[in-house]
């Protein structure tokens, strides 16, 4: 339960927003001016991937600055105690109570394949959750994160992470979002046995490695790729707007490294966007430079 709790904090997936302008692929930007004594950096992270090695312009941003700011405070010693509290559905929801029985026995045998576990133990925890346990099994090489690699150097270099919102923040994301709604991803994936979001994945993370961030929000915008991105402004453009002010607030007192999902950056009521409304210069860092 301990490795499934930690799965799930580094897997909440982001859906996305409408295109304001096309953005320079790169998952790196430079923050500055507004004020600003030092540059911060604003660095858009895939959750789930094979290969999460920093490239040399993270590590010299990184190294530029002081601390480290996720999506959530990674290292919080009760992150997995809130989580746990948060995972399961009110009103004595279940999931058999939302699909028929030929999906529960879908899903059931999906999770007994690859889990090793009924899904019976999982009855009353939302959807979303049961379908992030999944998600290293959607890519074939053994699971790696960006975020366990940034609080990795974080902690080589004596610096605090932060969070930008709470666990309980995004818990209540998937606490808005339908039950019913969220449950659709999990039939599809379990008709399949995965061959779907296989699929998804890797085109994803190829999109990624091309640091193509206005093309991964094109995908992720895709009501055909997930289920819920009707919910984009609970998943993306009220967090994004959300994070503003946090920022401000970080990048004033010191230099940042703020790590984010990479469907954060981009689109209207993306962070880069927004941060630009707020009078902030906002630049692409290339590897080259």
């Amino acid at each position: 339960m301990k490795y499934l709790l930690s799965l799930l904090a580094i897997t909440f997936l982001s859906t996305s927003t409408v295109l304001a302008q096309k953005l320079e692929n790169s998952t790196l930007w430079k923050i500055e001016g507004n004020g600003l004594d030092k540059a911060s950096y604003l660095f858009g992270t895939i959750h789930i991937t094979c290969d999460a090695t920093l490239e040399s312009d993270v590590i010299i941003a990184l190294d530029e600055t002081t601390q480290v700011v996720l999506e959530i405070d990674m290292d919080d010693p009760e992150m997995q105690v809130k989580m746990m509290k948060g995972m399961y559905m009110k009103d004595s929801k279940t999931l058999k109570s939302m699909v028929n029985d030929e999906e529960y026995i879908a899903i059931d045998s999906l999770f007994i394949n690859n889990m090793g576990m009924s899904v019976k133990m999982f009855e009353n925890v939302k959807p979303f959750f049961l379908t992030s346990m999944l998600y290293s099994k959607f890519i074939d090489c053994p699971m790696q994160s960006f975020e366990a690699e940034l609080i990795k150097i974080a902690s080589e270099q004596n610096e605090e992470i932060y969070g930008l919102e709470t666990i309980e923040d995004q818990i209540q994301v998937f606490e808005d979002i339908p039950y019913e709604d969220q449950v659709k991803e999990l039939v599809r994936t379990a008709k399949d046995n995965m061959a779907y979001d296989k699929a998804n994945f890797a085109k994803l993370m190829t999109i990624y490695s091309n640091e193509n961030i206005t093309e991964m929000l094109d995908m992720m915008n895709d009501d055909s790729y997930t289920s819920i991105a009707d919910y984009q402004d609970k998943l993306l453009d009220d967090r994004n707007k959300n994070w503003i002010p946090r920022i401000k607030e970080y990048a004033e007192d010191q230099g940042t490294f703020f790590g984010v999902g990479a469907g954060h950056l981009a689109g209207e009521n993306g962070v880069i966007n927004l941060l630009r409304k707020a009078g902030y210069t906002v630049t692409a860092v290339r590897d080259s430079e």
